[in-house]
């Protein structure tokens, strides 16, 4: 599993490697017609091979939205308000039949479990016909203990999952103002050849690309054997260091960017409103960069790997649901510019339309801070956390995770 998603993101950074070089010379040098006619091909050729599997997928049958089931624990919860005792509880089938079994977890004492009602408090509800004619109680009013502890799965993950916006909300920064950076700075690498601005992200990819085999065939052999794991480090482990990789990033574009508008002032550049390219040459950015390619390695890998691994069985599309949550809730923060922009003014502000007249690096400096605070209360949660499969192995119940990787 750990190999398959890291050789995944590795294929999908080579067409981010393609858009950002081949693609931008076809639309420069023939035009953008070009550009979106290969795009175009492209998609279809991908559907038509994505539709030549589908007779070849295994399908698991839906047991219900879970998003249904976290609704209907609550309620439950609220409506019996009564702390149970654990060994009267009901368990995954005693009072509710169910179209598809779901794998039995044990009671955990994290939060506390009053939607599953103990045996004997419980009253007959009102009946409920299933599709076959037998009946089924009310979820809504009682839940079984395995929907309890499947609920309580997803809620101890959110706190990690919550520590993982940040490092989007720092991405971002790479492919807008990072990018705005080296739009100012010198891009020839040689007399006839300027790297073109859209092209710029190319840096960024490559560190992505280099990152896989690294982490594959040099970091896991040496985890394996000095954390006696066999994943090598553990999805927690990985989610660290991308976090970590992420305030680097921070810090190196704060420090590119001081570097920047000294030889901007040096130049005389800064009040000049029509010369806004500083003699500096553009892999000075290539740091910046690197630790955020990296570090996106690190992340997109290990928030796969950990919310398809501790997602309950019957839960498994919240794993993706997540996933791309925290993705989108990370752009969205990063509209905190439009709040710094107008707390720091209009006379020497941070975000200036002109670079060479603004204060990036303090910017740069914030989104540092954030991420060490951030950093921090990962740390917290990631030592409260508990794996699923711990938790399983201590019950004797052998987990589920084989099927998972049938279904990927």
């Amino acid at each position: 599993m750990n190999k398959f998603f890291n050789w995944f993101f590795f294929f999908t950074s080579i067409r981010s490697l393609g858009a950002a070089t081949i693609l931008v010379y076809v639309k420069d040098d023939f035009g953008w017609p070009w550009g979106y006619g290969i795009c175009s091909c492209a998609v279809a050729i991908g559907l038509a091979v994505f539709l030549s599997g589908t007779t070849r997928y295994r399908f698991k049958k839906l047991v219900g939205s879970p998003l249904t089931q976290i609704a209907a624990v609550f309620v439950a919860a609220w409506r019996n308000r009564l702390a149970a005792d654990p060994s009267m509880l009901i368990d995954g089938g005693e009072y509710e039949k169910k179209e598809k079994e779901k794998q039995e977890l044990p009671h955990t004492k994290q939060f506390r479990t009053k939607a599953a009602l103990p045996k004997q408090v419980f009253r007959p509800q009102p009946a409920i016909k299933d599709p076959n004619g037998s009946n089924m109680v009310n979820k809504w009013r009682t839940s079984t203990l395995t929907d309890v502890e499947e609920v309580k799965l997803v809620i101890r993950m959110l706190p990690i999952w919550a520590t993982t916006v940040m490092y989007w909300t720092i991405y971002i920064q790479m492919c807008t103002f990072s990018a705005s950076q080296a739009t100012t700075m010198k891009r020839h690498i040689c007399k006839s050849f300027r790297i073109p601005a859209a092209s710029l992200n190319v840096f960024f990819v490559c560190s992505s690309l280099l990152t896989v085999p690294v982490y594959d065939w040099i970091v896991v052999p040496i985890t394996r054997k000095s954390l006696n794991s066999p994943q090598g480090l553990t999805p927690l482990q990985r989610l660290g260091v991308g976090l970590v990789l992420s305030i680097l990033s921070m810090v190196a574009a704060a420090l590119t960017e001081v570097k920047r508008l000294r030889v901007a002032r040096s130049h005389g550049l800064t009040d000049d409103p029509t010369t806004t390219v500083v003699p500096l040459s553009v892999f000075w950015l290539i740091p910046q960069f690197f630790f955020a390619g990296s570090g996106q390695t690190f992340i997109y890998n290990g928030q796969l790997d950990f919310f398809l691994k501790e997602c309950p069985p019957g839960m498994t599309s919240m794993s993706t649901g997540l996933f791309l949550s925290s993705i989108s809730l990370g752009f969205f923060l990063s509209s905190i510019l439009t709040i710094v922009h107008k707390v720091t003014g209009d006379r020497r502000p941070w975000l200036a339309d002109n670079l060479n007249q603004g204060r990036l690096y303090n910017f740069y400096w914030l989104l540092a801070i954030l991420g060490v605070s951030n950093f921090f209360l990962f740390l917290v949660g990631a030592k409260r956390y508990l794996y699923k499969e711990k938790t399983l192995s201590k019950e004797g119940i052998e987990s589920e995770e084989g099927e998972h990787d049938c279904h990927v």
